[in-house]
């Protein structure tokens, strides 16, 4: 961390990342329909790969502590972790196209929330894969064009606004 500045960003994120998961989603014990990307790609976005990971992580974490819904598992902060990281390396310094955010939206939807936290709920609820993937798959088809939507045209409305913000040196 920098500065001061890099720091109350990341912070911001933190919360924001909290309150998008732990209040304005809907959860089953398979399925979690949500916004917290939006905090997670803009946090990756403006800050990088390394902070942008570090505060998605963070933000599972103290989500976890201050509003348990279940058990604490590991395996969803690296889930976490690896989000914030693929946000950060596919969007960070980049120009961030349609094509760009469907594309690191793709790589994240089938290797972190079809693959790995599909393994994790197969963990956590004794079923089998083949039994989660099906409502998972299909979430992910509804939101697959609302991730890329609303992560291209946030950043292109909030991106003037952000880049005086944005500290030079991270």
């Amino acid at each position: 961390m920098k500065t001061t500045r890099t720091l109350v960003i990341m912070s911001l994120f933190i919360a924001l990342e909290i309150i998008l998961t732990r209040f304005l989603s809907i959860q089953t014990p398979i399925l979690r329909i949500g916004f917290a990307f939006v905090a997670t790609s803009l946090c990756s976005i403006i800050l990088g790969p390394v902070l942008g990971s570090i505060a998605a992580g963070v933000a599972d974490i103290l989500g976890m502590i201050i509003f348990p819904q279940s058990a604490y598992f590991p395996g969803f902060t690296l889930s976490a972790l690896l989000s914030g990281l693929i946000y950060g390396l596919m969007l960070h310094k980049k120009n961030i196209s349609i094509l760009r955010v469907a594309l690191t939206v793709l790589i994240i939807t089938i290797f972190v929330d079809l693959g790995l936290n599909t393994l994790w709920l197969s963990m956590i609820t004794g079923k089998a894969v083949f039994a989660l993937i099906g409502p998972r798959f299909i979430k992910s088809l509804i939101m697959f064009p609302i991730q890329v939507i609303l992560i291209h045209v946030v950043w292109k409305y909030i991106a003037s606004h952000v880049r005086n913000l944005i500290p030079n040196n991270s």
